[in-house]
């Protein structure tokens, strides 16, 4: 997993609230079996017509948001089933970064294990930002992870609270098995005296 640090990159205004797992990542698209690829068919479903004809007026579409890192969405996001699937079509696509009043529990749980920051705003903060997206012209925001804030360099800074133990993952690059992984000498030396064990009691 990539550490995150301070980020300053263009912004995607997804301005709807409850926007659950399913809309994120359709349930067709579960079955398959590698980890990757997903990005794809991020909003499939609010991408495209059933026809495949895209949707000029969806955000993703939209020539302004090409490449965007940030999205801003409505609360609640990442309602819904518990999909992990979700977070990675999200950083498939290219986001580190999803600011939202609220998300959804679990969500919130998966995306961290998976590189993204989430940071909650007021919701007068996020219809702020939401705005600035949907009118100027490239609007960029740096979010440092380490000072918790949101910034636009344009007047717009806000603070947003992240458990320590996440915060400390994220800015290590550390997921489950990474986490694990720095524990590779004891649990070499226990497995080393456990075969032993094993051994002289077969004797």
């Amino acid at each position: 997993m990539e550490p995150f640090r301070t980020l300053t990159a263009l912004a995607a205004p997804l301005d709807r609230a409850n926007v659950d797992t399913d809309q994120i990542i359709p349930k067709q698209f579960l079955k398959r079996i590698e980890r990757t690829g997903y990005g794809d068919f991020l909003f499939f479903d609010w991408r495209q017509t059933p026809d495949g004809t895209p949707i000029a007026d969806f955000v993703l579409n939209d020539p302004r948001y090409k490449g965007a890192k940030i999205l801003i969405a409505g609360k609640n996001f990442g309602c819904g089933s518990s999909r992990e699937h979700a977070a990675w079509a999200l950083s498939d696509y290219g986001f580190r970064v999803a600011i939202a009043p609220t998300f959804a529990d679990i969500f919130f749980s998966n995306a961290g294990k998976n590189g993204i920051v989430l940071a909650r705003l007021s919701e007068e903060e996020v219809d702020t930002l939401l705005r600035n997206a949907q009118q100027i012209p490239d609007y960029q925001l740096t979010v440092s992870l380490e000072a918790q804030t949101v910034a636009d360099g344009r007047g717009f800074t806000a603070k947003f609270e992240i458990d320590p133990f996440r915060k400390f993952c994220l800015l290590e690059g550390l997921d489950d098995i990474g986490l694990t992984l720095r524990h590779a000498a004891a649990l070499d030396k226990f497995e080393a005296a456990h075969d032993a064990a094993t051994w002289l009691k077969a004797k």
